[in-house]
């Protein structure tokens, strides 16, 4: 069985070479190590191998992980589902969430932001399929939520995320993914400066690559089946 180390490597070097297949830059695209529910000391097994961002989904698991890490140089990504009385916690310890699609959490998000720190870096999140079971906005949506956080200071809208549904259809993959990327560039030409898609996860990274994802969202092929 491969190690942590190994499996980095080889997805590294699958990501170089999807983007190069697909005439990009390697260097543009983000591996975001998704290490929600995983200990302590599979994270470090990762940074060890050079890995910086890690993406959590739970406060009550993400924190205390958070915290023992602090003196280490790592970027933390809430991938999560954002609740209310979670926002606090989320704008004191993260530097970015992926999950944004609703403008009173954004606005709770801005309020507690801490002072000492930089603004924030936020995705909205699109529901492009229609799943009643995932969180995200329409597109006929996007534009105006856009507008409203353009308001608030201690955000910084990145870009754009979306999770499709789980398929084995390389077809439907790129057609959702190219729809996200459609919408970026739309949101572009009407004065926002959006530099980011995040979307691809293990059964689909390849095709988001080639659509222009630039961050990817990675668990299993990393640390292996959930736990």
């Amino acid at each position: 069985m491969a190690t942590l180390k190994e499996r980095l490597s080889q997805l590294r070097s699958q990501i170089s070479s999807t983007a190069r297949s697909c005439d990009r830059d390697p260097s543009d695209i983000t591996l975001l190590a998704v290490s929600k529910t995983r200990p302590v000391e599979d994270i470090l097994q990762a940074v060890a191998a050079g890995q910086r961002a890690f993406g959590e989904n739970y406060l009550q698991d993400a924190l205390p992980k958070i915290s023992r890490l602090q003196n280490l140089d790592l970027e933390w990504h809430f991938i999560g589902r954002i609740q209310s009385n979670k926002t606090r916690d989320i704008a004191e310890n993260f530097s970015w969430v992926h999950a944004l699609d609703k403008f009173k959490h954004a606005r709770r998000l801005s309020d507690q932001r801490p002072p000492g720190l930089p603004a924030l870096n936020v995705c909205i999140q699109l529901n492009l399929t229609g799943e009643s079971s995932k969180g995200g906005i329409r597109a006929d949506e996007l534009a105006g939520l856009l507008e409203k956080l353009q308001q608030l200071p201690h955000l910084q809208v990145r870009g754009l995320m979306t999770m499709p549904p789980a398929s084995a259809d390389e077809t439907r993959q790129h057609q959702v993914f190219g729809t996200l990327r459609e919408l970026l560039k739309q949101m572009n030409q009407r004065g926002h400066n959006l530099d980011t898609l995040s979307m691809g996860m293990s059964g689909d990274m390849q095709a988001a690559i080639c659509e222009g994802a630039t961050i990817v969202r990675i668990g299993t092929a990393i640390f292996g089946p959930r736990i």
